[in-house]
């Protein structure tokens, strides 16, 4: 197959390194404009974009593919790039840009979405969070073909992936990037001889993932401790979850907790009992222990550590 690939983080980056082991020829990298940071707040490339370099692969990097939107000059210039190179399919992960009717009409087998759900469930933009925050036991990889609503486009091939008890998001975000460089490759051999069937979403059963907001870092502790263990992990690492605990005049990023069985109670929020095995919360229904946290302005420590440097007062 002839493709260009359109993506911009790690995710995508896994998928373009499994496309280019399979052989298939990748003339063109689209990917977004380089990003401010670190603390020097540096333009960086993405992970895409400096796969491509590594390889020698041209990089286009367009603010937007609207030809009648805010930068129609560099739409006008991508349309002209697609046209000369004329891939026989565009596969898209993870990209951040939405692809007008034009460029999903461009391709001779139109446009591919490598998304990280098993769809109808978690359309959207942040659905491997939010899996693990609503407690699925399982998710996935869905091989779209791409229409011009939010994920709405028939299914061509779906991987499954469980979610254990102790999955983070950063845990699932890498076995889902192997997944879907996997189910990519062996959508495009079966689209190239023919054998993908194309099935529509079942109007039952959608859901969206809704973007990640840092508002929702702090835990609610008047929710459920199984609620609050989950969302620990959904937001780890991005945007991380934090509580508030006395001694200390800024929030504490928590990394690890658990639910534990305990008769103790008290005011939600409250700190039950701490000591090297864990700093026991009142929630609105049971208990959450901490297990793994970090100051503002210090570097992760297991609660052991932590708590021979805490003062709760």
């Amino acid at each position: 197959m002839r493709l260009v690939f359109a993506g911009t983080p790690e995710f995508a980056r896994i998928a373009f390194d499994a496309l280019r082991a399979a052989g298939h020829e990748i003339p063109l990298v689209m990917t977004q404009p380089d990003r401010p940071a670190g603390r020097g707040l540096k333009l960086t490339p993405s992970p895409v974009k400096q796969a491509a370099l590594d390889a020698g692969i041209p990089v286009a990097q367009p603010r937007s593919l609207r030809l009648d939107g805010r930068y129609p000059d560099e739409a006008a210039e991508a349309r002209a790039l697609l046209e000369q190179i004329a891939p026989d399919v565009m596969v898209v992960a993870a990209y951040g840009l939405i692809l007008p009717q034009w460029v999903l009409d461009l391709p001779r087998l139109g446009c591919l979405n490598i998304h990280a759900s098993l769809l109808p469930r978690w359309r959207g933009a942040a659905p491997i969070q939010r899996a693990i925050e609503a407690g699925d036991a399982q998710t996935g990889v869905t091989i779209m073909q791409m229409d011009q609503g939010l994920d709405t486009g028939d299914m061509l091939l779906e991987r499954v992936v469980p979610i254990n008890a102790d999955t983070n998001a950063a845990q699932l975000h890498d076995a889902l990037a192997l997944a879907g460089g996997e189910a990519i490759v062996q959508a495009l051999n079966a689209l190239a001889q023919g054998g993908l069937t194309p099935v529509k979403q079942p109007e039952d059963g959608v859901t969206y993932a809704a973007k990640l907001d840092k508002a929702e870092a702090a835990l609610d502790c008047t929710q459920p401790a199984e609620l609050l263990e989950r969302r620990v992990r959904a937001f780890n690492p991005v945007p991380g979850a934090s509580i508030r605990l006395p001694g200390l005049a800024d929030p504490v990023k928590v990394w690890r907790a658990q639910v534990v069985a305990s008769d103790a109670t008290g005011e939600p929020g409250s700190v039950l009992r701490a000591d090297a095995s864990g700093i026991d919360i009142a929630t609105g229904s049971g208990v959450l222990r901490l297990l793994e946290l970090q100051k503002a302005g210090g570097k992760r420590q297991p609660v052991d550590v932590f708590v021979r440097g805490w003062q709760p007062g």
